[in-house]
Order: structure tokens, then sequence, then C-alpha cells
């Protein structure tokens, strides 16, 4: 069980006085940080119907629970240890995992930790006037648990940070809260942590992509050298798989409904008129979010992946499912540019990490927008929605010197500029997601005309139900 200390934690934290004073000393930062960006206008006279851990035991790791959101319990808690567990991949392999962090690979950790930190409150922060717009109130509850696990995971990395990192961990972790998305002079770490998100397509389509890539960096973690950064991570995927159902779930209900007013008028263009979101709009936001996730995985060539694989540090997703786990001689088939020129090239693998797990993130992605046009076709509808190539859109890496339209081909810059507001969402696009969001639905069992209710509620309880209820 989770102990029930001032911050909760199933890691001993009262026998580490030191660490615990640390950890104390920051926390009022972080509901501070908390009150100030997160969700706005929740956050003393609403109570919100979450869940929050009680143990690390899959089978019955939380408990749901009225709570009002300042007054959550964000804590630290780490999946139990694999006893006898050792290192599976590169260098080291075979040797027993470490409970410290070796000297001469601090530097490497700290980054890993302090990027993959940096991407929890900067989400909040990207979602935090959304609430004004909810189109139910079982949506309103979900990205509200969104938002507090994404808290729970900055607590994960602080905890980390200030456990094994002395002085550089603690400003590190003073500087997680000082950063701000979007902000000019203080920006989070990786671009797609700066978009703003102010309507619910997007959230959707980032809870979608950005949190499945959010999923692999997680899975690839887990597999690391340094056990406490590995039971971290994997205790983070049980939460994590609830954010990516809050994604696919979302877009598919409001392709489901977008399906039947499309019945209704007869054709796509129509539906727009009738308050519904049309299927080339939602295909601009899938091309939006694939490409801006497929970013945070890194360059397609790099020496620091090599690293990290190397050192024992960070491994591919599912490491267990591959056969050869030192991977000394292996080779990756890859398209590079080459004088402006799209070429075959074999880099070996070890150099190409980020590309590995940027094809087992693509393969996941691919499998949600099958079960997306599994919907259409439910409704009697020949239209697809479907990936764009991964070369479009790129903003990291080998492509994003040249420019690529969705099916891969070459463009130069005069066509991109004339055409990216056919793949891409425009200004115009927005303001009409905008116009039809233009206000929340708070009464319970009722939906905003653009998205169909859920298959069930919460935890058994009704699709009418409270979910977020105001004080009186």
């Amino acid at each position: 069980m989770i102990s029930a200390d001032k911050i909760p934690n199933n890691v001993d934290l009262h026998l580490n006085k030191r660490l615990q004073r640390a950890l104390e000393h920051w926390q009022p930062a972080y509901i501070q940080w908390w009150q100030d960006m997160g969700p706005q206008g929740f956050q003393h006279y609403h109570q919100v119907y979450v869940r929050t851990a009680i143990s690390v035991d899959p089978a019955g790791w939380a408990h749901f629970e009225y709570v009002r959101l300042p007054e959550y319990r964000w804590g630290i808690f780490l999946a139990d240890p694999i006893v006898n567990r050792t290192i599976g991949f590169g260098d080291f392999f075979g040797q027993p995992v470490w409970q410290e962090v070796p000297g001469e690979f601090r530097n490497q950790l700290r980054r890993l930790i302090v990027t993959q930190g940096d991407t929890e409150p900067a989400s909040v922060e990207q979602q935090r006037w959304l609430g004004h717009r909810c189109p139910s109130l079982y949506d309103l509850r979900n990205l509200f648990q969104v938002n507090v696990e994404e808290g729970r995971h900055l607590w994960a990395m602080v905890y980390l940070l200030h456990s094994y990192f002395g002085r550089d961990g603690r400003d590190e972790a003073e500087d997680l809260l000082a950063r701000q998305s979007g902000n000019r002079d203080k920006p989070r770490i990786l671009d797609a942590f700066n978009e703003p998100i102010d309507n619910w397509l997007d959230f959707f389509m980032f809870t979608m992509f950005t949190d499945r890539d959010g999923k692999s960096q997680l899975l690839s973690l887990s597999e690391s050298s340094l056990d406490p950064l590995s039971r971290t991570t994997r205790f983070m995927l049980t939460e994590e798989a609830h954010h990516m159902f809050v994604g696919e779930t979302g877009v598919g209900r409001i392709i489901e409904r977008t399906a039947q007013l499309m019945n209704e008028a007869g054709f796509s263009e129509d539906v727009r008129k009738l308050g519904g979101i049309d299927l080339p709009m939602i295909q601009k936001h899938i091309n939006l979010w694939f490409s801006l996730s497929l970013d945070l995985h890194g360059n397609e060539i790099s020496t620091n992946a090599a690293a990290y694989f190397a050192n024992g540090l960070k491994g591919r997703a599912e490491e267990a499912k591959w056969d050869e786990h030192r991977v000394l001689e292996a080779a990756y088939e890859l398209e590079v540019i080459e004088n402006g020129e799209v070429k075959k090239a074999e880099i070996p693998m070890r150099n190409a990490m980020n590309e590995v797990l940027r094809d087992w993130y693509v393969e996941d992605c691919q499998a949600g927008v099958t079960r997306w046009n599994k919907i259409l076709e439910r409704n009697g509808l020949s239209d697809r929605l479907r990936l764009p190539n991964r070369k479009f859109n790129r903003g990291i890496g080998q492509y994003a010197a040249a420019h690529f339209d969705p099916d891969g081909r070459q463009l130069g810059d005069e066509e991109w500029a004339r055409r990216k507001g056919e793949w891409l969402p425009v200004p115009s696009d927005k303001q009409f997601l905008l116009s039809i969001m233009n206000s929340s639905i708070y009464e319970p069992g009722r939906f905003a005309n653009y998205i169909v209710p859920p298959a069930r509620g919460v935890k058994g309880r009704p699709i009418k139900f409270d979910y977020v209820r105001t004080e009186a």
C-alpha cells in the first residue's frame, strides 16, 4: 500500500530525512505552479471524480473518489522490483542492473530524465483553459484525470532528480516549474509541448499521438539499466494507457458523429453546416499531431541514441522481443537526403535507435487509425483516414530541410507554401472549431453536437453522472 505521509510514496521516504525534507520543500512550489498553471477556474469550488493510486498492484492499484484538484494526492510510486534483474541490452548486457547512477553516465541520465520530466507539466499548461469549452462532464472529468496524472509523472521524475543527482538534480527540479509552455523566454524543451491546445479536437489528437510518443519513450526507459528509473517508468505506463484511451476514443466519438451527420447531409462539406467536424478537418489534425509527435523521437541518425543504447541507459520498446541485444553489427536501411534528393542508405543499427523506436510508434498509431476507419466502414462510408508519410511536415532530422506532401512526394518551397493549407490546419479551421466549442456543457448526460456519448461511463458509473460537481 502507498504510505499516508505528507508525500504519498512506496519508497520508504521517511527513512531518508534529507530527501524527505528536500521534496517537502519542493512540494509548495509545485502546488503553487498547479494553481497558477493548472486547470483554470476549477481549482477550489469543484470536486472531480478521479482515480488515485493506492498501490502498484496491476490488479487493483487505483481508488475512485471525488477530489478537489489541488488536494489530489500526488506522490512517488515505483513498480515492484524484478528479482535478479539483469541489463537487457547494450555493452553491459547480462550484468546486474544498477541501483545507483554510475558517474560516467550521470550527465546522460540526467538529460534523459529532465527531458521526460519537462513534458509532464508542459501538457498541463497547454490544456489549462480547455475546461471552459468542454463537450460534456464525462470529457471534462477525463481531461482532469489526464492532468493530475501528468502532474504525478512530474513528481516521479523529480524524485529521481532529487534522489540521484544532488544539487544539480534539485536545480533541475526547480527549472521544471520555471519553464512554461509557449513562453518566449523560457519555453518547454520540446516543440510539440509549446503548441497551444485551445480546442478539444487538438486535445484528443494530442492524447492520441503525443501521449503515444510518451508511451514509446516510457517503454524504452523502462528497459534502462538504472533500476529506479525502470521501475518508475513501468508504473507510469500503467497510468499512461488511460491517456491514450481518452485520445483514441475521443477522436473516434467525433468520427462517429461526423459519419452520422454525413449520412444525414449526403456529403462531407455539409457537416460543418450541421455543427459537426468534417473528415478533411479531422485528417488535417491527424497530419499535424502525427508529424509533430514523430519529431519527438529525435534525429534519424543519432550518436546520442547509439550511446544511450550502448551504455544501457535507454533500450528499444519491448526489448525482450528482439533476437539480438548487443546490436554490434546489424544495419538499418534509411531514406536520407543527399544533395537535395532522397536516397536509401544503410547505417549502423545503434545509430538508428531513434528510428527503430519511431517504427514501433508508427505501427502503434496505425492500429488506432485502422480502428477509426472501422467506424466509417460501420456507418456505410467509403472515406478513410490515414497517417501521412513520415517525411511530411518534419521539423527535426533528415527531412526537416526539405518539403514533402502526405504521400511522401518531395515538393519545392513554392509549391509547399501554396499547398500546405490543404494538409495542415489554417486559421479559419481553428476559428470554426472554436465557434462550435464556444461554450461548455455541464449538464450530466448531455453532449456537444459534434461528438457522440461514450460506450460506457467511468468505473461502472452511468454516462449520465455528475463527474464534476460544483460545491454549493
